[in-house]
């Protein structure tokens, strides 16, 4: 596995987690990076991706304002802080790799993703 990504859990609605995707090989360093997530019976939709450099965020109308993207290279690690948590945010969240170093949004421009973290939020 390539990317590991951690940090899902079981929380309440209004709280807050930190995702980690972490590339221990370095392999993507040069690559932008994205966060997806897949809701049971859903198909995978976009969530946030970041440029290889971290000057470029893009984020899905649905988590703007709730949720940030950033990236230490040092540690070459991503990180999707997702606060005021809802239900409807329920879903296994999956990094992936893009194939360049562009904050892509379309699932169709990620190559290397890594095994999923289930996040469960409850009303």
């Amino acid at each position: 596995v390539q990317l590991q990504a951690s940090g899902g859990g079981f929380v309440q609605a209004g709280d807050s987690l930190r995702l980690s995707c972490t590339d221990p090989r370095r392999t993507f360093s040069n690559n932008g990076v994205g966060w997806f997530r897949q809701a049971s019976g859903k198909e995978r939709e976009f969530v946030a991706a970041i440029s290889w450099r971290g000057s470029t965020e893009q984020y899905a109308d649905s988590v703007k304002g709730r949720f940030t993207i950033s990236r230490d290279s040092a540690k070459s690690t991503v990180y999707l802080q997702m606060n005021s948590l809802k239900p409807e945010d329920t879903a296994v969240y999956y990094c992936a790799a893009a194939l360049g170093p562009v904050a892509a949004t379309s699932r169709d421009r990620y190559r290397y993703w890594g095994q999923g973290t289930l996040v469960t939020v409850s009303s």
